[in-house]
């Protein structure tokens, strides 16, 4: 059981060591010039550290110093999943924060596209100016084409539309001299002809 303890200790203090990484870091110093004061102007202070996941090992750091007229210089750094060490820079002052990002090159990199990509966009480019020019100039294009199905299911709703159209016209035809004919043989009735007072 103790060899076996031996062990883990001995394996987790490999595990995680990014220290090789940061080697520019390789002491902690925290150092202060911020004197106690009762007033609320800035005054000057410095202060700086690192940090890691294990203890020994540094996976972040961060410095930062404040020159007594509300200007505040600093940076911070840490090791990403990729294990690469990002850095970054900053001064913030009356207009603002202003960053500096130090090895991010990979990052703001734009893909570049492949042979297909370029081939599909070329098309895609074409096929737009196409409908824009046709469309500036009120040319139909690309017009489907009708199948031997299509045209036979027009033909036969067209069949069917005339013929409804056809027994609507007749009905409002046939209600049209109904009405014709009510009206020749109804007489009209005076209402003030039966008033009683």
């Amino acid at each position: 059981m103790k060899s076996l303890i031996i062990v883990l200790v001995l394996s987790s203090s490999c595990l995680g060591d990014v220290s090789h990484i940061l080697s520019e870091y390789s002491s902690t110093t925290i150092t202060s010039t911020l004197p106690p004061s009762t007033t609320l102007s800035p005054k000057p202070y410095s202060f700086q550290y690192k940090a890691g996941r294990y203890p020994g090992h540094v996976d972040r750091t961060h410095e930062e110093s404040g020159d007594g007229s509300g200007t505040i210089y600093g940076s911070y750094s840490f090791v990403d999943p990729k294990n690469t060490v990002r850095r970054i820079e900053y001064v913030a002052d009356q207009n603002g924060f202003h960053p500096s990002l130090i090895n991010y090159e990979d990052t703001l990199r734009q893909p570049v596209d492949s042979e297909a990509v370029k081939l599909a966009k070329e098309r895609h480019f074409q096929l737009y100016e196409k409908l824009a020019e046709a469309n500036a100039h009120d040319v139909p294009i690309n017009i489907p084409r009708d199948t031997a199905s299509v045209l036979k299911a027009k033909d036969k709703h067209f069949q069917l539309y005339q013929k409804i159209a056809e027994e609507h016209a007749a009905i409002a035809s046939q209600r049209k001299a109904e009405r014709a004919a009510y009206e020749a043989t109804s007489v009209i009735n005076d209402v003030n002809e039966y008033q009683t007072y």
